[in-house]
């Protein structure tokens, strides 16, 4: 494996110049610039990572913190990490990936370190303690998500109140007056996860500026807990003729469910779900969905990062708008 020194013999300079074309810390010519870099090239060399960190005071490493738990769809929670690995290597970083059940402890351990440059918090809860924590880091932190207060923080993500509301909007607009929202788990609301709440919020204030009839219920995890779902909107909301689903999870088992008991889609039932892209066309019926934007979450998540490293001003809070996609889950009624 080639050695700095290598490359200073091949460039015929010495190993500090070839260490300050590396690092940026002084100005090179640029003949000697060229010289070095094309010995670099030639010789394959790469610079060790620990070296370069001391040199440079940066690691090339971006922390992701990410919930790998029951209630959650880890496919989903993977496309947000794919499209922050992939956001991050076209700054050169690399992705160290934590999760949440390290608390604090671990935000404070891989800082405390200095192994990452900077963090990306996933999973926000309305009073996230983490949110105090990362405050007391010298490294800057982008949350995926948006607590109740989110003063001082960097926010990027979909603004589920508006998606929310235009799931609303787009079933009205076929007809349908009396809906029902099939919601995350129970655990999700207990945790006070705030991509639920304020979806919730978003869905109770559109119905009413709409003035439908609507109803809200958590859906538990496989199909007893979408039964138990459906029994209970079916006896506060008689002839219900649409449902919102902001439940992944909860999207195979219902269509087993309804298909089962005889209701078809869309005829007797219309669906708009909350999901990625690939889930939505990947089922048996291709749902109307509002997209799950991972990959521009993420990406927007490390360029906040970068700009934040960088010492550029970022706006506080970036909340994505909705796009709703029409395919074969929804009907019209008169």
């Amino acid at each position: 494996m080639p050695t700095i020194s290598d490359v200073a013999r091949a460039a015929g300079v010495s190993m500090s110049t070839v260490s300050y074309v590396l690092s940026g810390r002084r100005p090179i010519s640029a003949e000697t610039q060229a010289r070095v870099k094309a010995a670099i090239a030639e010789l394959g060399y790469h610079p060790h990572a620990g070296a370069r960190a001391l040199a440079s005071s940066r690691t090339s490493v971006l922390a992701l913190v990410v919930p790998l738990r029951v209630d959650v769809s880890v496919p989903v929670i993977m496309q947000f990490v794919t499209a922050v690995v992939t956001a991050a290597r076209t700054y050169n970083h690399d992705v160290l990936l934590l999760t949440k059940d390290e608390g604090t402890a671990g935000l404070e351990r891989v800082a405390g370190a200095t192994m990452v440059d900077a963090l990306i918090v996933m999973d926000v809860e309305r009073d996230d303690v983490r949110i105090p924590a990362l405050g007391r880091l010298k490294q800057p932190s982008v949350l995926i998500g948006l607590p109740d207060d989110a003063a001082g923080i960097a926010c990027v993500d979909l603004d589920f109140a508006a998606t929310a509301a235009e799931c609303l909007r787009h079933l009205a607009g076929h007809g349908h007056r009396r809906i029902a929202l099939v919601g995350p788990s129970p655990a999700v609301y207990e945790r006070g996860t705030t991509y639920a709440s304020r979806f919730l919020t978003g869905f109770t204030d559109a119905a009413a500026e709409l003035g439908l009839d609507t109803v809200a219920h958590p859906c538990g995890p496989g199909a007893a807990g979408v039964r138990e779902c459906l029994a209970e909107i079916d006896a506060e909301l008689p002839e219900v003729s649409a449902l919102v689903v902001h439940n992944e999870e909860a999207l195979v088992p219902l269509l087993e469910e309804l298909r089962a008991s005889g209701r078809r889609v869309p005829e007797d039932l219309s669906i708009v779900a909350v999901c990625p892209r690939d889930v939505a066309v990947g089922l048996p019926v291709r749902l109307t969905s509002a997209d799950i934007p991972a990959h521009d979450v993420g990406t927007l998540a490390v360029e906040t990062a970068m700009n934040l490293l960088d010492g550029r001003r970022t706006p506080g809070t970036r909340l994505l708008a909705p796009t709703i996609v029409e395919r074969d889950s929804c009907s019209s009624r008169d």
